[in-house]
């Protein structure tokens, strides 16, 4: 682990808002909400009155009537991510992108060109705001986590530097759901045993952890929570996992509904997944239901893949699994995620799925779809159920990604 604090955690401050912010004068220091019928971001001003990313916009105006309601430019935000991104490059070359908005970079050997860490984050700041336009937070410690916990906790458009000798003085006082690895659920087990803070997590054994908590889990959380971080910046990781969700607001959705929902999301990731010349071994379903509470589902195919049929069955036969879940809580959220990503070449022939319907899968046919779609776009051949509906929103992915 390093002995100083030579880590940033580079974030955008509300990052769609901002970006609307900036291209229209007159919307700067009002209420801002990006979305439709779902809040797919807002604005510190409109953050500020209860509105919530995913919230229905019908709930929004009642929080918030004199917000301005704008509908998502998915382009713009692409351009503001890709200008960003070349200033942290240029910054140094050490930069792992976490999302489109979000980046870790080490500084560390740079002393001597740019000077302490701290003075190179305030440039950074400087040079996203001159020369992108965007309000940017930046946190800066000896480790990735701690990085980022500094950076949330500079919000908005600030600076926070977290020195060795002050991290269980920064880290100790905040909730447990601060660290890496906590949610809800896990919350509300360390809640039922008196555990609130970070604090009071590091001063228990690790083995009580992992007894509450599991062997992994608990350990993981542990560690953190005694400030034991060894995770590197990793500017060569290739993302093991590529994924699509899409925010339905609180009105109740139909089967039928759901299941278009999941083709559309589907259709896209595999054609993301041929791109990169990946194949897929694990379909993840995640869901979040009407109470906001989370679920994961996942299926494990006899064989990588990366044809677009056969992981839209292992995707459906999640999503019936889960129908009586969805009926009795209601849901505000679905994704599907492709992960355990490799290499190796499509599977040929003809691939058998276990589901109880008996479902067999043709992927001499399906590959010659997905050949079809691949070389003339996704266009030229639609499926039927999709002919003529909304695609919906693509969201931005990391430039290195695009």
């Amino acid at each position: 682990m390093r002995g100083e604090a030579t880590v940033l955690h580079a974030d955008l401050d509300a990052f769609y808002a901002s970006v609307e912010q900036r291209d229209e004068p007159a919307l700067r220091g009002r209420p801002v909400i990006v979305g439709g019928g779902v809040v797919v971001a807002a604005s510190y001003e409109a953050k500020a009155q209860g509105v919530r990313t995913a919230m229905s916009v019908h709930r929004a105006r009642a929080l918030c009537p004199d917000a301005v309601i704008v509908p998502p430019r998915m382009e713009a935000y692409s351009a503001a991510s890709r200008a960003v991104f070349e200033v942290f490059h240029d910054t140094t070359p050490y930069v792992e992108g976490i999302s489109i908005d979000e980046a870790f970079l080490e500084v560390g050997g740079l002393r001597r060109l740019a000077g302490a860490p701290e003075q190179i984050a305030a440039r950074l700041r400087a040079r996203v705001r001159g020369e992108v336009g965007l309000p940017i937070s930046i946190g800066v410690a000896r480790t990735t986590f701690l990085a980022k916990v500094a950076s949330a906790a500079s919000k908005p458009d600030g600076l926070l530097v977290v020195e060795p000798e002050r991290e269980e003085e920064f880290l100790h006082p905040l909730p447990v759901e601060r660290l890496w690895g906590i949610g809800a659920v896990t919350a509300e087990k360390l809640h039922a045993r008196g555990i609130y803070t970070v604090g009071q997590l590091a001063q228990i054994e690790v083995d009580i952890a992992k007894q509450w908590l599991g062997k992994a889990a608990g350990a993981q959380v542990h560690a953190l929570a005694r400030l034991r971080d060894p995770r590197p910046v990793e500017t060569a990781r290739r993302h093991g996992s590529i994924g699509s969700q899409r925010a339905l607001g609180n009105r109740p959705h139909s089967g039928a509904e759901l299941e278009l929902i999941i083709i559309q999301i589907v259709d896209g990731l595999a054609k993301r997944l041929r791109d990169r010349g990946s194949s897929c071994a694990t379909v993840v379903l995640r869901l979040r239901y009407g109470d906001f509470t989370k679920a994961t589902r996942s299926r494990t195919l006899a064989a990588p893949t990366d044809h677009t049929a056969v992981l839209l069955t292992a995707a459906q036969g999640l999503l019936a699994a889960a129908d009586r879940d969805i009926a009795a809580r209601g849901i505000t959220l679905i994704g599907v995620s492709l992960s355990h990503l490799s290499r190796a070449g499509t599977v040929q022939g003809e691939l058998l799925l276990d589901w109880k319907d008996g479902a067999r899968i043709d992927a001499k046919l399906d590959g010659a779809i997905d050949a079809v779609r691949d070389r003339f776009g996704s266009s030229a051949v639609t499926r039927a159920a999709l002919i003529g509906r909304d695609p919906g929103l693509s969201a931005p992915r990391l430039p290195e990604q695009e």
